[in-house]
């Protein structure tokens, strides 16, 4: 059998196996050594040693084939354009893999390489002007400052932060379905789903053909927590899924944040509650930055350069950033306009890779919105 397909194939077929979740998937493969090809390999007894793994999930496992049709996949897939990705795949997210139960692969429509930093915005289906027009808004400014905004597609609070975020110039937004990828729901979001594709990504655990019900969404809620840095909840009854996305935001040691709402509206019960318990309150996106600035640790600084400047640690930075921050050695400061002129770079570009150096302490904002280096001096 192992010679039939290859290694992701492998990966593809017990992706999309009945009976078998993620939890089981991860054990399976930590039993056979990452190896998927010696899981569909495997004979019962084997199989049995794997803990938790049902005498259904072994059963499917030894007449695979009945159960997943591989060629019919993959025939689908290639019509739609659609890819799957493992989790040994270098476009598989790297937040993603840290959590208890990643998938071990999903499949996505788009060209995004989900290298951008994520940040999750969630809320009630039921919404109203005001929570729209935050979600809009703070979804616009995050991918302004070059985000990824992350969301399941779903009516409310969800579809106004994927339009948002495709508003801003450049900006981009992954959607996690809680169907299969050929399956648009709600069916009204047909357009953004098409253009979420162009401008991000559209992303899936689940097989083709795989409908939505009570136990694919809070699958689907853990994904789009699990990919991002921060879960931003926006209009949430005490009760709604939402809820169940900012439980995996803390299991996952995700930033927790919400916004305020009415206390005697209903749908802002569960934000306030989240507030009460310890979530960050947002009064607006400057606040979600703060907090991300926190988290993140401060450059390091080797010593001083022969010329009286400071040497910065560089490591690690792309080739932009690594250039932005050269501009800034000694002390010097410049603003985003003449760092696009210096380094013949587009000002959004400009814009956005200061914003990330910025996060990660590399730079500091002054007053008058000029850039200098954040350093702290070394003994």
């Amino acid at each position: 059998m192992g010679s039939l397909i290859d290694r992701e194939a492998a990966f593809e077929v017990l992706n999309g196996l009945p009976a078998i979740g993620p939890i089981s998937l991860n054990r399976l493969l930590v039993a056979f050594d990452g190896d998927p090809l010696a899981i569909l390999g495997a004979n019962p007894l084997e199989l049995r040693q794997v803990k938790g793994l049902t005498k259904k999930a072994i059963d499917v496992l030894e007449r695979w084939e009945s159960h997943f049709d591989l060629e019919k996949t993959l025939d689908r897939r290639m019509s739609m354009g659609a890819r799957f990705v493992s989790r040994e795949s270098e476009l598989y997210p790297q937040m993603l893999k840290e959590i208890s139960d990643p998938p071990i692969g999903f499949y996505y429509l788009g060209n995004y390489d989900f290298k951008k930093p994520s940040v999750a915005m969630v809320g009630s289906r039921k919404t109203s002007q005001y929570g729209r027009a935050v979600a809009e808004s703070f979804a616009r400014d995050l991918a302004t400052l070059g985000f990824c905004v992350t969301s399941g597609m779903a009516r409310g609070i969800d579809s106004c932060a994927h339009k948002g975020a495709l508003s801003a110039n450049g900006g981009s937004t992954v959607a996690v379905l809680g169907c299969g990828l050929n399956i648009v729901y709600p069916p009204e979001n047909l357009d953004l789903y098409r253009s979420i594709q162009t401008h991000g990504a559209v992303v899936s655990e689940f097989p083709f053909g795989r409908n939505a019900d009570r136990q694919t969404f809070p699958m689907r809620n853990r994904v789009v927590s699990g990919m991002s840095e921060a879960v931003v909840v926006i209009e949430s009854e005490a009760s709604g899924g939402s809820m169940i996305t900012a439980r995996f935001a803390g299991e996952q040691g995700r930033l927790l944040c919400a916004v305020p709402g009415r206390i005697d509206q209903k749908t802002s019960q569960g934000c306030n509650q989240l507030i009460r318990d310890g979530a960050i309150l947002l009064n607006s996106v400057d606040d979600l930055l703060e907090e991300l600035r926190y988290e993140r640790s401060m450059p390091r600084v080797d010593g001083k350069s022969g010329d009286g400047g400071l040497l910065l640690e560089l490591e690690g930075l792309s080739e932009v950033e690594a250039a932005l921050m050269r501009q800034l050695e000694g002390g010097e400061s410049f603003g985003v306009d003449a760092l696009s002129d210096v380094l013949v770079l587009s000002s959004s570009e400009v814009a956005a890779t200061l914003m990330m150096l910025e996060l990660e302490g590399h730079v500091i904002k002054r007053l008058d919105g000029k850039y200098e280096a954040a350093v702290r001096i070394g003994r």
